[in-house]
């Protein structure tokens, strides 16, 4: 399956988005699309950090990027899902 061009995935985001807006959505299609689309950039700023950190040497601060993307994934994960990770510092 080919990757849709920019103007293919502006086009269906925004059908997605009048479908939701409209409650038309019957076999969650949209919802599914714009939660993956939103999922889906997180993950990549994960690749681009992953990447970075493996091919410049396992820096400190390339590390430091990569932990601050996952935890950004982690954080996402839970605002969308309504779940919360809390430390009770034990």
């Amino acid at each position: 399956m080919s990757k849709p061009t920019e103007i293919e995935l502006k086009t269906a985001l925004v059908a997605a988005a009048t479908m939701k807006e409209h409650d038309k959505d019957p076999f969650f299609i949209a919802k599914t699309l714009l939660n993956h689309n939103f999922r889906l950039k997180h993950y990549e700023e994960l690749l681009k950090a992953a990447d970075r950190y493996m091919n410049h040497g396992q820096a400190e601060r390339e590390r430091m990027k990569l932990l601050k993307c996952i935890e950004q994934i982690k954080e996402a994960e839970n605002k969308i899902t309504n779940t919360s990770n809390e430390s009770f510092g034990l």
